[in-house]
C-alpha cells in the first residue's frame, strides 16, 4: 500500500490534482480521504458558537481518529469515514466506508502540518499557487458550494484564509518531495506524480 498526502493552500487545485491523478492510475486502486471530512463534531455548540470555528486552524482537524484510519487501511481493514457538512459545520449521522486500495491519497490543508500524520505519508505532496488565483477559485467555490455571498468570502479569508495560510500551511512546504505549481493546470508535474505512483504498483 503506498499513501500519498496532497497538501496546499485553499483553491490552490488540490482536488483536481487529486482528480485527474485517479483518471491516470488503474481503476480501483485508489481510495480517497478528504481531511475535510474530520473535522470536529460541533453538534453540541449553538449555530452562533459554530459559525466561529476556525476550520483553517490544526487544532479543527480530528487528527486521532484521521490517524487511526490510516493505520486501519494499513492493516486492510475497512474504515467508516464521517461525511461533514460546511453549510452546517457538522458531521452526519451517517459514514461513508472506505475499503483498502494499493494507493490512499490523503488529501487536505493541514495535513503536513501534524507530525504523526506526516510520518505515515510514503509521499508528500504541496500543491502550490499564487495567492490572487488561490482567491478566485475560493470566491466561486464558497458562493457556488456553500452559499456565501462575495461579501462574506471576503470577509472570512481576510480574517480567516488568509493568515492562517501564512502561518500554518506555506510553511509546511518545506515538508513536501514533490511541489506542483499552477494546480491543476500544471499537466506535466501531474503526469509525473502519477508516473512515481504507477512505478511503485508495478514492482
Amino acid at each position: 500500500m503506498l499513501i500519498l498526502g496532497i497538501a496546499g493552500g485553499s483553491g490552490s487545485g488540490k482536488t483536481t490534482v487529486v482528480k485527474k491523478m485517479t483518471e491516470r492510475l488503474p481503476k480501483s486502486s485508489v481510495a480517497i480521504i478528504s481531511q475535510d471530512s474530520y473535522y470536529y463534531d460541533s453538534s453540541h455548540m449553538s449555530p452562533e458558537d459554530r459559525a466561529k470555528i476556525n476550520v483553517d486552524h490544526p487544532s479543527s482537524i480530528e487528527f486521532d481518529l484521521l490517524i487511526k484510519h490510516l493505520d486501519m487501511l494499513r492493516k486492510n481493514e475497512t474504515i467508516q469515514m464521517p461525511i461533514y457538512s460546511y453549510i452546517t459545520r457538522l458531521r452526519a449521522q451517517e459514514t461513508l466506508p472506505v475499503n483498502p486500495q494499493k494507493v490512499i491519497i490523503v488529501e487536505g490543508i493541514l495535513i503536513l502540518t501534524n507530525e504523526e500524520l506526516r510520518n505515515r505519508l510514503d509521499i508528500k505532496v504541496f500543491v502550490d499557487a499564487d495567492a490572487d488565483d488561490r482567491l478566485t477559485r475560493i470566491i466561486w467555490r464558497d458562493i457556488e458550494e456553500r452559499g456565501r455571498s462575495v461579501k462574506d468570502v471576503l470577509n472570512h479569508y481576510e480574517s480567516y484564509v488568509k493568515p492562517m495560510h501564512l502561518q500554518f500551511i506555506e510553511p509546511t512546504k518545506h515538508y513536501a518531495d514533490i511541489i506542483i505549481p499552477q494546480g491543476g493546470e500544471n499537466e506535466i508535474g501531474i503526469d509525473i506524480l502519477s508516473s512515481r505512483v504507477r512505478m511503485n504498483l508495478e514492482k
